[in-house]
């Protein structure tokens, strides 16, 4: 994996942490293989937009840098980053990853959502 911890960062770019969200080891290795596949950037961009059964929805994206404004989380070895109006709905929030067959993908277990949809795609808080 690559090594996040030399990362200088960036004016108007603050420092997170697993309180605003978690990255599980599956999360994390899943992220890296991806970054190294699809080459379009070593962030991972997770933001809340409106959408969704439920009203709001998980977004992610590859990114080759943060913004001003944005929150970097580093955790074994990879590098999210979220915008200040995403990280009040996801504070707390866990990220997992599972490679089943049925019902596979990344996982968001977020403290925020009072429903979430079937799909675990969106939620409402």
């Amino acid at each position: 994996m690559s090594n996040s911890t030399s990362i200088q960062l960036p004016e108007g770019v603050r420092q997170g942490d697993d309180r605003l969200i978690a990255i599980s080891k599956d999360a994390a290795e899943k992220i890296e293989s991806l970054i190294l596949r699809e080459q379009k950037g070593e962030f991972l961009r997770v933001k809340v937009t409106g959408g969704g059964c439920s009203g709001l929805a998980y977004k992610m994206k590859f990114v080759e840098s943060p913004k001003r404004g944005d929150i970097l989380i580093q955790a074994h070895g990879v590098n999210l980053i979220v915008d200040s109006k995403s990280a009040l709905y996801l504070r707390g929030m866990t990220m997992d990853y599972s490679n089943k067959l049925v019902a596979g993908g990344f996982k968001f277990s977020n403290p925020n959502a009072k429903a979430t949809c079937s799909c675990g795609e969106s939620f409402a808080v």
